[in-house]
């Protein structure tokens, strides 16, 4: 029997030692003591060996290895989770700063979250495409890039942010803020004003503006510490640091005008609406700024290629070979250059004055020559043959060393053209058939 009640007083105090507070422990071990002095001498007592360090260290209960440690929280639904988030929250601010055990319970607490998002279905709670200011929200997959949202200015965390993007302008915010978007999108705007603005840094001032941000119209002054005014270069206006993070980008104005690809701050919805116009066609050099081609030599080079491949069109458009081949689209990211040999993008001029345009321009080119001059014998039969000494290899229109008649097109070598001071022989040609034939009778060359 006192067996028995010697194990039930074991069990008690050492098998679950994490379920009892250590201050009851200490106060049953003081009453205890005062129990052994109280009682007499013959009475019986707790063995000693229960009580032994050794004896406990054996039994491996001389740490709590069954407790939870500070800052992990056993949960498994939603509700637990949250409240475990929250516990670990108040856990790091009650540790000391920048400690290791600080460090441990910010790690904790990731895991907690990352454990909170994988037990939500996003899917149910959060539709794929939202429709907002003619922005189209698509939601990101990717958990691993780390973004930065354009509405709050914070990272977006994609392995515990839903976050969306749109596919116009490619505008990045977390689901959070879709509804507290006032920007719309600049794609609508490239779609119905596609257009520069040619003047270098058009400002008008602050006292235009109301002393406020140009986009959300937030108060801003020249030199207010918590928001000061940021001025884009494309615009010319004032923006805050949340509408404008001095992003860099290359103005057309400056470099039609003045031939300067220097990149200059912009706010953030001028940046976008630089990249969505960089590869649009919309830049009429001869028109703003016809002296451009007197000093750069680049331009005149790239306006002669183009030319070039114009006059090169008709022949592979009646070509079954070229058809089949499909060489125009050799130029399908500039289609523009099929079409005409006046109008550039801004990709083309930064290309320009690299010079990567020039090399990838010739080498089409070449490619375009060879095929009518030497592949295919159907584009060789409508070469010409100079008329006015009837000598040498058979002549294209495209030929750096040959002269075109401006009414009839007929080839000739440059040099008999100019020396030939009388009219050309095929426009006599066809003057004197038309005046042979009747006036209902189509003419032959």
């Amino acid at each position: 029997m006192e067996y028995n009640d010697k194990l039930a007083r074991f069990r008690q105090s050492h098998l679950n030692p994490f379920n009892k507070p250590r201050e009851e422990k200490s106060s049953r071990e003081d009453g205890d003591d005062l129990a052994s002095k109280d009682s007499p001498p013959g009475s019986p007592r707790c063995e000693p060996e229960f009580h032994c360090p050794e004896r406990v260290m054996d039994l491996g209960v001389s740490e709590d290895h069954f407790s939870r440690p500070v800052g992990l929280f056993l949960a498994s639904d939603i509700q637990q989770l949250r409240q475990a988030i929250e516990e670990c929250k108040q856990v790091i601010l009650e540790l000391p700063e920048n400690s290791d055990q600080q460090k441990d319970a910010v790690i904790r607490l990731i895991h907690l979250r990352l454990k909170l998002q994988e037990l939500k279905d996003p899917h149910e709670n959060e539709p794929n495409l939202r429709i907002l200011l003619e922005h189209r929200f698509y939601k990101e997959k990717s958990k691993s890039v780390k973004q930065v949202c354009d509405k709050c200015n914070t990272f977006i965390w994609g392995l515990i942010h839903t976050w969306y993007t749109c596919t116009g302008c490619y505008y990045r915010c977390h689901s959070k803020c879709l509804n507290l978007i006032t920007k719309p999108c600049v794609r609508s705007k490239v779609s119905h004003q596609s257009e520069y603005e040619l003047s270098i840094c058009p400002e008008t001032g602050l006292d235009s503006q109301d002393y406020r941000c140009a986009e959300c119209r937030a108060p801003i002054a020249l030199r207010a510490a918590p928001n000061e005014a940021r001025q884009c270069d494309y615009t010319g206006q004032y923006y805050c640091s949340n509408c404008h993070w001095n992003d860099l980008a290359v103005i057309p104005a400056r470099v039609i005008h003045n031939w300067d690809f220097e990149p200059r701050k912009v706010s953030r919805c001028s940046m976008r609406y630089l990249a969505l116009m960089v590869s649009r066609p919309v830049l009429k050099l001869r028109e703003v700024n016809p002296l451009l081609f007197n000093y750069v030599e680049e331009l005149v080079e790239i306006r002669k290629l183009r030319q070039d491949i114009l006059v090169m069109k008709p022949y592979f458009i009646t070509c079954k070979e070229a058809m089949e081949a499909r060489l125009l689209l050799q130029l399908q990211d500039r289609q523009h250059f099929v079409e005409n040999d006046d109008m550039y993008s801004l990709q083309d001029l930064l290309d320009m004055s690299s010079g990567r345009l020039s090399l990838s321009l010739t080498e089409i080119h070449t490619m375009f020559a060879k095929h009518i001059k030497l592949d295919c014998e159907r584009c060789q039969a409508k070469g010409f043959v100079c008329e006015l000494c009837k000598e040498g290899d058979i002549l294209f229109p495209f030929d750096s060393h040959t002269s075109v008649c401006q009414d009839c097109a007929a080839v000739f070598h440059r040099d008999c053209y100019y020396d030939n001071s009388t009219s050309c022989p095929r426009c006599m040609r066809l003057n004197l058939r038309k005046q042979e034939q009747g006036p209902g009778e189509e003419s032959w060359q």
